[in-house]
């Protein structure tokens, strides 16, 4: 067991080789826009399919075109929440793996002087149809809106949550830890800690910006 899973027990880090590289490449000052959304599109990928490696399938009866055989279709209905506005950057390669989700919205944003989250868009229907639902942000750094986001989508009556990120911050995984211990934290990289402006290092900078090139 490395030290990382014994000091947080609801973390997987992925160690796959090819999101090692694809984490170093989003890193760089130097990858623009473009890139960076390419990168954030196949880390989200890859990371999806270690996310939901335990889920349960159903048999049902194919025909290929040689005859007959049993396949596995999944039986769960799976829900993405992105919260808004970096998680944009990781929906469509969700949707690519499992092309029959549902996507909700939340949208939260950091206030600067507090760096507390802020929420101020919630488009969740009614009632939760969905059996696990999957937040998605690039960044783990406080914590606080993966926290508010998993307190949203409880009350909704989301019965099994996971979150999916690319970098964490040590700081923010122990909160949602403190807060959710029964969410599983996916990401590929942990990060040595927060700076005084709440900021990820070494981290790669605001993921927002980055992504859409406001920065």
């Amino acid at each position: 067991m490395t030290d990382a899973s014994t000091r947080f027990p609801n973390l997987r880090i992925s160690h796959h080789p090819l999101i090692a590289h694809k984490v170093s490449l989003l890193r760089s000052e130097s990858t623009n826009a473009k890139d960076f959304r390419s990168l954030v599109r196949e880390l989200t990928g890859l990371l999806i399919y270690e996310a939901t490696a335990d889920l349960p399938t159903a048999n049902y009866s194919i025909k290929t075109p040689m005859e007959e055989t049993i396949g596995q279709q999944l039986a769960v209905r799976v829900g993405f929440v992105p919260i808004l506005r970096a998680g944009i950057g990781m929906v469509d390669a969700s949707i690519d793996a499992i092309p029959g989700a549902i996507v909700y919205h939340l949208g939260m944003y950091r206030d600067e002087e507090t760096h507390q989250p802020v929420n101020y868009y919630n488009k969740l229907p009614a009632n939760c149809t969905t059996d696990v639902v999957i937040v998605l942000d690039p960044m783990l750094a406080t914590g606080g809106s993966a926290a508010d986001a998993i307190d949203a989508l409880k009350s909704w009556g989301a019965p099994d949550i996971r979150f999916i990120g690319i970098i964490a911050a040590p700081e923010g995984v122990t909160h949602l830890a403190e807060r959710h211990p029964d969410v599983p934290v996916h990401v590929a990289a942990l990060d040595r800690e927060l700076n005084a402006n709440k900021f990820i290092l070494p981290g790669l900078g605001d993921a927002g910006d980055r992504l859409f090139g406001t920065h």
